[in-house]
């Protein structure tokens, strides 16, 4: 076991924690099956894992939320998260939710580049103001769409930018054993704390009951992007983005309030 293997485990913590990932497939697949307005595996490359699905509310689209998924740039895809959705659909935002390359075939930064694409793609088909929300690496990953070493040429309608648990300080990750296959290198670029934002309004949301690593990356993150941090009281790091599929909850309004 490397140094910090330990620092960076979550379902070891998390009651039930290995049980997660079947509850979320099976909650997204539910969903997907009944929810009739959606455009699902739209590509945006060539490789299969380069597909987005696309979910549309009943009404008129007040804008285009996208969420993507985190597993430490190393698993799960769209299908375990489609759930999510719920909630801004309520509130009538098309949600959009990709897949993108996994390590250690791509770097992260190619996976940075897929997340790009994905957005431009569905960006292209749906008007209006966008907000962007990401868990975990998926934190990172939207985290870096408004980094000023970028200019994608979506970015002047993002409104809002929310990384949720984020792995903001890639450094850490070097003194575990994922990184035989992350390949993190030393002061690497793609690491959140070493670029600075955009004019773009940004918020760092964490559980307070998440490993403490990860509070600490949240803390660290908004310190060095002068941004809110909020710490929501009793959540863990796997059930910190349930509160999306509620149309009304704190967490749903932050992003899209």
């Amino acid at each position: 076991m490397a140094e910090l293997d330990d620092a960076y485990a979550n379902a070891t913590y998390i009651p039930g924690g290995m049980d997660y990932p079947d509850k979320w497939g099976g909650l997204a697949a539910e969903f997907r099956a009944s929810h009739a307005r959606s455009e699902l595996d739209l590509s945006y490359g060539d490789h299969p894992r380069q597909r987005v699905d696309l979910f549309h509310p009943e009404g008129p689209a007040k804008g285009l939320l996208v969420f993507v998924h985190g597993g430490y740039w190393l698993r799960f895809d769209k299908s375990f998260w489609s759930h999510l959705a719920t909630g801004p659909l309520a509130r009538g935002w098309v949600v959009a939710m990709p897949s993108y390359r996994l390590a250690p075939k791509v770097r992260i930064g190619q996976i940075t580049q897929d997340v790009e694409a994905a957005i431009g793609l569905v960006a292209g088909r749906i008007d209006g103001p966008i907000r962007l929300a990401g868990h975990s690496a998926g934190g990172h990953l939207v985290g870096r769409m408004i980094c000023t070493d970028r200019a994608p040429v979506w970015r002047d309608r993002v409104e809002h930018v929310v990384p949720i648990s984020p792995v903001a300080d890639l450094d850490p990750l070097r003194r575990t054993s994922m990184n035989a296959e992350l390949q993190i290198e030393p002061a690497d670029p793609e690491s959140l704390t070493r670029q600075d934002r955009a004019d773009i309004r940004a918020t760092v949301w964490v559980g307070s009951a998440e490993r403490p690593v990860f509070v600490e990356q949240a803390q660290r993150l908004a310190a060095h992007w002068g941004c809110d941090c909020v710490i929501d009281p009793g959540r863990h790091h796997f059930d910190v983005i349930e509160p999306l599929a509620d149309p009304d909850s704190l967490l749903t309004e932050a992003i899209l309030g």
